[in-house]
């Protein structure tokens, strides 16, 4: 494990930075620009989705451990363009002017 880390630490750098860097922008972006945020993430995350179906292709049929992240990261993605499709109709409801 302490060998991986000595391998990987520049990576793992990067990663920490990014976690701190992502918690700032995200901390900082104003409440009315919520949901159009969110709409952009949910596309990007259906990208995503996309790569791990080509990574799921392109793996060798005896990879079980990359067919089986695979179609996790698909089903986790999914769920989350859904929900992240769900919150964002509902938070527009609140916009919407009452039916009398």
């Amino acid at each position: 494990m302490l060998e991986w880390i000595a391998a990987n630490q520049q990576i793992i750098y990067i990663v920490v930075l990014m976690i701190f860097v992502g918690i700032e922008v995200i901390g900082h972006v104003p409440s009315v620009l919520h949901t159009p945020l969110m709409s952009g993430a949910n596309a990007i995350h259906g990208v995503v989705i996309i790569g791990a179906i080509i990574v799921m292709g392109k793996a060798e049929p005896g990879n079980y451990l990359a067919l089986i992240l695979g179609f996790l990261a698909v089903v986790v993605g999914t769920l989350n363009v859904v929900g992240g499709f769900v919150v964002t109709d509902r938070m527009l409801e609140m916009f919407r002017k009452k039916k009398r």
